[in-house]
């Protein structure tokens, strides 16, 4: 690929491999976002539905000047697994098969899924690893037992290597619950701590990890959907540039959330102040009665608290953000199901100190946001993979984007901006492409 200029410097192309043969799926979890992703990429390789919400699928990279009209779409112009070539598999803590999970949750409509029964029932779930000591509202029936965590993580590289001999190459993402509250301790400080830990079945190792430790052993990819302390500590992050595993943040940015980073960042353009910012929800389905327990709901309220501290940056403006007061609410209410309500309160104020409000009720469907960004997150992971200069570094903080908390190399402060985030993922796709990057300065249209 030839050179490209970039301001001032030369960049190459770099050699990304082709997205040749089948790219293998494995999900942990297969509930609502699992069997929706599941069944919409089958809808869609089937032409019943588009894949609305998708970057991947129906979004475009501008390419050059404006004035050159140069706009592929992402899938056409970065070598992205074909959705015909994707194949899934998965672990499940009951032994319902994707059908039988889908129709449960209710995200989708009997008749679609009547469409799809003869594919989504043909995906069994593998017995999953499970503590309930880590998910105190669920209680599986279908998990694996070991004498200690090493055995456990042994029989789920036992199926990533089985799985491997029926595919290409191979990507995990995890759809399971949200685990309790945990902090890093010394058990994962290192790779040789987290293998000892393992053996003596430290209480610091919750399942997430278990299945993240397997996969980045194996050289697998790994994604983590929910707010659990998964890959974000040493030894993961260790194992991950090891093996050539990339990883990426953390908790699917849908609703609520991603409300909060298109709004904080207007105000703070236009240097708005924020005084207070009360936020709630109400969900009915397996993930708002996970988060009924008090220890599952500290893990999310942590990971959704954070982006407006870091897009507002009160202690470069502390006239506007120094005394913002935010609170989260979550709310487990069954009638609901999937269709979740979140109600935003936002009390903001402009020149002179006037005082203005906002207020934002986003009905939405938990699911259905989030099945576009799993699928994302796997075909860019598997991108990563396969370009050299990213599947060694270890985190993919170009995939903030698709998450409530970016994970980003240690002393560096996560971008939550969903603006920012948008222009660094487009930028790393033409970095890796050796195209050259756009800055959006403009000035050479006036000369």
């Amino acid at each position: 690929m030839a050179n490209m200029k970039q301001g001032g410097h030369e960049t190459a192309g770099q050699s990304v491999a082709p997205a040749n043969g089948k790219l293998g799926v494995m999900v942990v979890g297969l509930g609502a976002v699992a069997t929706t992703m599941i069944a919409g990429v089958e809808a869609v390789r089937r032409g019943l539905a588009k894949p609305i919400g998708s970057l991947t699928q129906m979004g475009t990279i501008r390419l050059g000047k404006r004035t050159e009209s140069k706009s592929p779409l992402i899938k056409d112009f970065v070598p992205l697994a074909d959705l015909n070539d994707v194949v899934f598999t998965g672990w499940d803590i009951f032994e319902d098969n994707v059908y039988e999970s889908a129709a449960h949750a209710e995200v989708l409509k009997p008749e679609i899924l009547a469409k799809l029964k003869p594919y989504l029932e043909t995906i069994k779930p593998m017995p999953a690893v499970f503590d309930q000591f880590y998910v105190k509202r669920l209680h599986g029936t279908h998990v694996k037992t070991g004498k200690n965590k090493r055995e456990l993580a042994e029989q789920v590289k036992a199926d990533i290597r089985a799985f491997k001999k029926t595919v290409d190459r191979v990507v995990m993402i995890w759809c399971g619950s949200t685990e309790i509250f945990m902090e890093p301790s010394a058990v994962h400080a290192s790779i040789e701590n987290f293998e000892k830990g393992l053996e003596c079945n430290d209480a610091g190792i919750a399942s997430s990890q278990i299945y993240a430790y397997a996969a980045l052993s194996e050289g697998v990819p790994f994604a983590n959907g929910a707010p659990n302390l998964t890959v974000d500590v040493p030894a993961m992050i260790e194992l991950s540039k090891r093996n050539a595993a990339p990883i990426c943040g953390k908790d699917f940015k849908t609703g609520q959330t991603f409300m909060k980073t298109v709004l904080a960042p207007a105000f703070k353009a236009r240097m708005l102040g924020v005084s207070g910012w009360f936020s709630t929800n109400i969900l009915g389905n397996r993930d708002g009665e996970v988060l009924d327990d008090p220890q599952s709901f500290k893990t999310k309220e942590e990971s959704k608290l954070g982006s407006l501290e870091y897009i507002f940056q009160p202690d470069l403006y502390p006239d506007l953000y120094k005394d913002i007061y935010h609170k989260i609410r979550i709310n487990y209410y069954p009638p609901r199901g999937d269709e979740k309500e979140a109600w935003d309160n936002i009390d903001i104020f402009g020149w002179l100190g006037y005082p203005m409000q906002l207020k934002v009720n986003f009905l939405c469907r938990d699911s259905i946001l989030a099945a576009p960004v799993a699928l994302d997150l796997v075909l860019f992971l598997d991108l990563a993979k396969r370009t050299p200069d990213l599947r060694s570094i270890g985190i993919q903080e170009w995939l903030s984007f698709y998450l409530k908390s970016p994970q980003t190399a240690e002393g560096l402060y996560p971008e939550h901006d969903l603006f920012i985030q948008s222009m660094k993922l487009k930028n790393t796709l033409r970095h890796i492409m050796g195209h050259e990057l756009i800055t959006h300065l403009g000035l050479e249209y006036y000369d």
